[in-house]
């Protein structure tokens, strides 16, 4: 007779954003999402935006779903250190060239010392620019022109609505007298957008910056839980938030700095039904056969369901009170000290894979866990059936059942389903 029993685990992961001011470094943002699975959506493998939203995003929700884009509104403003001229070069008046590109950092539990890659870009930005002067009196038309018409007039390409190649106005955010203000859609690989004055603008400002990014996080299906950190900088100026050579930000901040936190939480969870934790071992359709029949048996076997619960890797080990040849499990009678090995494998449903990403039938659970180091759910596997599957090899059984000779065999077996990948 041999018993079970079971070590059920808890695994966790989280994303999201704050924002802070560092003096001496600039602007902090902590970027945060979460995973946890849901078992209304077992398919699921992405994680969960919980950023606060700010800025544009916040406003216009709508205009950021596809692609997905989180908008914050940075405490920053921008102004020129000299006139912008009439049909000046690119970098003296209104241009943005932004980390459009992937970028790749790596996030570290420093628990576990484990790291995955996360890729995120700069794929919006939005501000209102604010005039020195009425914008009417620039362009020199009418004091009762329309004003829309005027900030239109200002500008190569039209207004600032329009956008600038190659970058995509989402929206128009309002303008008056001496300010205009939108957002604009950044594409992959940008490059640098840019207005040109088609009049002097003895100063301007930008009052406000809104940045939107996009974040390409790890599948956390196949990351371990844990609490995952890092950051990337994105310098003001060349190499990094490029407004030109003559847009400087008024709080002298150098710096961006996006701090990364996903905290990841999984379940791994085994449950076996009541009285499962002692097995019995029996011939094919019992005992009667024998008993009844004279039909010695050849097998001893029992499979004993469980049902299991697993969003994260896992790998299983075995315990044993005895083990005849140091690989397998056994079972010893107590009179006699005869000792035989006892097989224990392992089938597990559908969504859960081995190492190399075949289906887990009958494998063989072994003592120094090898074959079963590791097994991926596809997806959340929420309460399926698996089964342990305990039988003596065939070789084996003769030697047990002797007429005459009253024996019987017993040890403990633990199974252990362990996070610890």
């Amino acid at each position: 007779m041999t018993s079970l029993t079971k070590t059920p685990f808890l695994l966790m992961l989280l994303i999201g954003l704050s924002l802070t001011l560092s003096p001496a470094q600039g602007i902090d943002l902590d970027i945060k999402a979460e995973f946890s699975p849901d078992p209304a959506q077992p398919m699921k493998n992405e994680f969960r935006n919980t950023t606060v939203q700010s800025g544009y995003c916040f406003v216009y929700p709508q205009h950021c779903v596809s692609p997905p884009m989180v908008s914050f509104r940075l405490p920053i403003q921008f102004k020129s250190q000299m006139p912008v001229e009439a049909d000046h070069a690119q970098r003296q008046g209104a241009m943005f060239s932004l980390p459009s590109h992937w970028q790749t950092l790596n996030v570290t539990d420093p628990q576990s010392g484990q790291s995955q890659e996360v890729q995120v870009r700069v794929s919006g930005i939005g501000t209102t620019y604010v005039l020195s002067e009425d914008v009417r009196k620039l362009v020199g038309v009418d004091p009762e022109s329309n004003v829309i018409t005027a900030h239109g007039l200002l500008w190569v390409g039209g207004l600032w609505s329009n956008g600038a190649t190659p970058c995509r106005a989402l929206s128009f955010a309002g303008g008056g007298v001496r300010t205009f203000g939108s957002f604009w859609q950044v594409p992959l690989n940008a490059g640098v957008c840019a207005k040109q004055a088609k009049f002097l603008i003895p100063e301007l400002q930008y009052q406000y910056f809104d940045i939107g990014y996009q974040l390409i996080a790890p599948k956390p299906l196949e990351m371990a839980s844990g609490v995952y950190v890092g950051s990337i900088q994105f310098p003001i100026g060349p190499d990094g938030i490029d407004l030109g050579d003559n847009m400087y930000p008024v709080s002298g901040d150098s710096v961006i700095n996006l701090r990364f936190t996903l905290t990841v939480t999984h379940t791994l969870k085994v449950d076996v039904p009541p009285g499962g934790n002692r097995v019995e071992l029996v011939p094919q359709g019992g005992w009667n056969a024998w008993l009844q029949q004279g039909r010695k048996p050849t097998r001893l076997f029992r499979d004993q369901t469980f049902n299991i619960s697993a969003s994260s890797r896992f790998k299983m080990q075995l315990e044993c009170q005895y083990s005849p040849d140091g690989k397998t499990c056994g079972v010893r009678d107590s009179v006699s000290g005869h000792a035989v090995p006892l097989n224990v494998s392992v089938s597990l449903p559908h969504g859960l894979t081995a190492a190399d990403g075949r289906p887990v039938k009958h494998l063989q659970l072994l003592l120094n866990g090898s074959g079963s180091e590791l097994f991926q759910p596809g997806f959340y596997v929420d309460r399926k059936p698996g089964t342990l599957h305990f039988d003596i090899p065939e070789g084996e059984v003769a030697e047990m059942i002797r007429p005459g000779n009253s024996r019987q065999y017993s040890g403990n077996v633990v199974v252990i389903w362990d996070s610890e990948v």
